[in-house]
């Protein structure tokens, strides 16, 4: 794997963050553009709440970005001599990423991301706080296998970032982008396979 040592937690988790805001905001504006609208209709103070709306969103990340935090550790603790051992946990980290794209949570998850209306009608009358907090899990939920890529490839590579964004875009925003799961965990299975040849 890529992953050096993450350094200290804080740090880990700041550039996680920051690299969570700028991979999945752009893919979550929609959702956040409808809870602004509702919003409006509703309170004085709609900015706030929708400040509050992305603050919950990010909390989910932050949770995944401490599961990432010690993974990374983990990885990073490998000796050199491991190499065939971390190209094994890449080719695992790419099946299970592969596996989990054709999945019905998969599915289940990237259809709340793409038509998020009906979760912000029926949970109305929930917290800011609470309703980006859900809606981060769930997102949570639809990009964990190209999170799990991006952690093998390397957490904070900018250029692997901005590829796994991309596809994050394209599965959650693009018309008919969610048909892009299965030709994706086609692609991370056949990886897999090739880092075992």
């Amino acid at each position: 794997m890529s992953v050096a040592g993450p350094g200290s937690v804080a740090v880990f988790l700041g550039l996680w963050l920051g690299m969570s805001a700028a991979m999945m905001l752009p893919s979550a504006a929609p959702t956040i553009s409808l809870f602004a609208l509702a919003q409006e209709d509703r309170e004085r103070n709609a900015t706030l709440s929708t400040a509050v709306f992305v603050v919950g969103y990010l909390l989910a990340w932050a949770a995944v970005g401490l599961a990432a935090y010690a993974l990374a550790r983990a990885l990073g603790s490998a000796s050199p001599l491991d190499a065939m051992w971390n190209r094994r946990l890449e080719a695992a980290a790419f099946a299970v990423a592969g596996l989990y794209e054709l999945t019905p949570v998969k599915s289940a998850c990237l259809r709340h991301c793409r038509s998020p209306l009906g979760f912000l009608v029926r949970k109305r009358r929930a917290s800011a706080l609470r309703l980006g907090l859900e809606h981060g899990a769930v997102c949570v939920g639809c990009c964990a296998g190209l999170m799990l890529v991006l952690v093998a490839l390397g957490a904070m590579n900018l250029i692997w970032m901005a590829v796994v964004a991309g596809l994050i875009v394209v599965q959650k925003v693009v018309p008919r982008g969610d048909r892009a799961s299965i030709p994706l965990g086609i692609a991370f299975l056949a990886v897999a396979v090739g880092l075992l040849v």
